[in-house]
């Protein structure tokens, strides 16, 4: 896959931010930017999105709390945390509760998060890929169950 089929949702409250993250990013991939929890939660429901980067100091809401609400209803996608203060257990809980991927510091490095948007890219497709074929050996296993079940049966 290309890298503009790659989709990002960034959250982040400060617009210089997504402004920033949009024009860094928006030749190389498809961008979705929220200032809200909310408004991402609504770009979520309408698009497919493969990675999603959270600032972590957000009014309302910290980037971990909502990974956290998301979880249930979108697990597939790859989730990078991005904060501008070094807080050893926002990067803990992160990892515990939010299950992410990497955590980044503000300003973040433009050259660094590529690469890393790459490498969380592949982790997205190689589990997409994994769940595919899990259904496949599964339903494989039923026909064949089905099928000794007809000969022990006859």
């Amino acid at each position: 896959m290309s890298a503009q089929h790659i989709h990002i949702l960034y959250i982040d409250d400060e617009i210089n931010n997504l402004t920033a993250f949009r024009a860094a990013f928006r030749r190389l991939y498809t961008v979705y930017t929220a200032a809200s929890a909310a408004e991402a939660e609504q770009l979520l429901l309408e698009h497919e999105v493969h990675i999603i980067i959270s600032d972590q100091r957000m009014p309302k809401m910290t980037g971990i709390e909502f990974f956290e609400t998301i979880l249930d209803k979108h697990p597939e996608p790859i989730r990078i945390l991005l904060t501008g203060y070094a807080d050893i257990n926002a990067v803990i809980d992160a990892i515990n509760k939010g299950q992410v991927y990497k955590y980044f510091s503000k300003p973040w490095n433009e050259e660094e998060l590529k690469h890393n948007i790459e490498k969380a890219y592949e982790v997205f497709s190689l589990r997409r890929e994994n769940k595919e074929l899990t259904a496949k050996l599964l339903d494989v296993n039923e026909k064949l169950e089905f099928l000794l079940r007809q000969k022990l049966i006859s």
